[in-house]
């Protein structure tokens, strides 16, 4: 349990000191993000997005727990 808690900690401050390059990545903005604008009304549901982040973290825990 300690080993996953270090792991986040740390891909969270690997985060935080990369946000500058992270933001100019296209996540939020992909084809097949839902987003819905009318007046007075706006709808915005990130699918692709959710999508390749939960690919990414799915694989990440694969490898942690291959590498046990």
């Amino acid at each position: 349990m300690s080993r996953v808690l270090i792991v986040i900690g740390l891909v969270i401050t690997l985060i935080g000191i990369g946000w500058p390059w992270l933001s100019k990545l296209p996540l939020g903005r992909l084809p097949g993000d839902i987003r819905i604008e009318r007046p007075g009304f706006s709808f915005y549901f990130p699918l692709m997005t959710s999508i390749i982040v939960s690919v990414v973290i799915s694989v990440v825990m694969y490898l942690m727990r291959k590498n046990k």
